[in-house]
């Protein structure tokens, strides 16, 4: 098997979609705060929420077939064990925080007692009878997996600028459109 220096067009496109739809997720849910409840935007808001979630959900799962199938750049041989570690530390929990949050999404539409809408397009009816404090439970699981991601992406984005302007190994570069 060729040693792999780069990812590829499909993988980088998949990382800065799934960079978008976590923001843009992210965003909605504090755009509920605008209106006051009962307001038909708020449920607007939550189908958008709830379709892009499922987009999201994909394209998580897209990229780990495909990261199973083409596997990854190399880390830099300059990279010590400790650096090495957190890298891979780093990789495994933002793949568990990516998995993790739409399944948790979905679990939640389901003990909602609501449907699975993906932009009106179709809709999974729930499975579940409606159950308001497991939703709750799953709420709360899901809201501290979104506040992880952020904190886990954030210390990746700086981890990445670290290696561009600090080490200068062209670590970022691997991951940018084009290169």
């Amino acid at each position: 098997m060729a040693l792999i220096t780069t990812y590829n067009s499909t993988q980088k496109f998949l990382h800065w979609a799934l960079f978008a739809l976590v923001i843009l997720l992210y965003a909605l849910t504090y755009g509920e705060e605008f209106y006051s409840r009962g307001d038909p935007a708020v449920d607007a808001i939550w189908r958008l929420h709830i379709s892009f979630g499922l987009l999201l959900a994909a394209f998580v799962l897209w990229r780990v077939v495909l990261r199973g199938l083409r596997g990854t750049p190399g880390l830099p041989a300059e990279m010590s064990r400790l650096e090495q570690t957190a890298a891979k530390a780093g990789h495994v929990i933002l793949y568990g925080l990516l998995i993790a949050l739409p399944v948790l999404g979905i679990l939640l539409t389901w003990f909602r007692g609501d449907a699975l809408s993906f932009f009106g397009l179709f809709a999974i009816p729930s499975p579940f009878t409606p159950d308001k404090a497991t939703a709750r439970n799953i709420r709360e699981l899901h809201e501290l997996c979104a506040n992880g991601i952020l904190i886990a992406a954030g210390l990746h984005a700086l981890a990445a600028l670290y290696h561009h302007f600090v080490r200068r190994d062209g670590v970022l570069a691997r991951m940018l459109p084009g290169g």
